[in-house]
């Protein structure tokens, strides 16, 4: 069953007479449950295709519909919430709040809506990604491997429909990142998330479901 699509998205910047296409035209499918992988190269088009999935920039034309939602007719303020509630990002450089603890960190979205923290389900995150003994850490105090685990358990404890991960190994060493990774692929099949993942890494890509590459703005398998 499709969780996301994208119909025919175009994004075009204009300078002078100069159009740059940065998506030009993408249409896809992702089905729920489902592990994908976004490859391209530097300006290929695969960071604005996440921006576009995740309501963080608007397309020239064509649809992002999450969920039977067509998000591009969404307000600003529309969008806030839709992403707060039903999107869970995570990010190559973590975006954690660096005077929050690890506990802070994990719980900031879902205070930040105004509900009850499902403490059950973040033991059993925290649990699965080895943080247990880390939740009174502030991020300083932790590796970069350690700082993308609590990006993700942030993720996952939201309950989203879609995980939207932005190379998100991007900077750490190679045995950290399949060991990341790897993790990210657990937690989202045990707790039955929804992932696409951009990255430039061929051999970070090879751990998901399903690949689709991006070149010049367009799908190309």
């Amino acid at each position: 069953m499709s969780i996301l699509q994208t119909v025919d998205l175009k994004k075009y910047y204009q300078q002078g007479e100069t159009v740059t296409k940065a998506l030009d035209g993408v249409s896809l499918e992702i089905n729920a449950g489902e592990f994908v992988s976004v490859v391209g190269t530097s300006g290929s088009g695969k960071s604005t295709l996440l921006h576009m999935m995740g309501g963080l920039d608007s397309p020239t034309s064509g649809k992002v519909i999450i969920n039977g939602e067509d998000i591009s007719q969404k307000s600003a303020e529309q969008l806030t919430v839709f992403r707060r509630r039903h999107i869970g990002f995570v990010f190559q450089n973590y975006n954690l709040v660096p005077v929050l603890n690890v506990y802070e960190n994990i719980v900031l979205p879902v205070q930040l809506d105004g509900k009850k923290v499902d403490e059950q389900l973040l033991a059993e995150i925290v649990g699965v990604l080895g943080l247990k003994d880390k939740l009174e850490n502030v991020p300083n105090n932790l590796s970069g491997g350690q700082q993308q685990r609590v990006s993700i358990a942030r993720a996952l404890l939201t309950k989203p429909e879609i995980i939207l991960a932005d190379e998100p190994t991007g900077n750490l060493d190679s045995k950290t990142s399949q060991d990341v990774l790897s993790l990210l692929k657990v937690t989202s099949m045990k707790f039955h998330q929804t992932v696409v993942m951009i990255t430039h890494n061929d051999a970070i890509a090879q751990l998901a479901d399903r690949i689709i590459r991006i070149e010049d703005g367009k799908i190309t398998n």
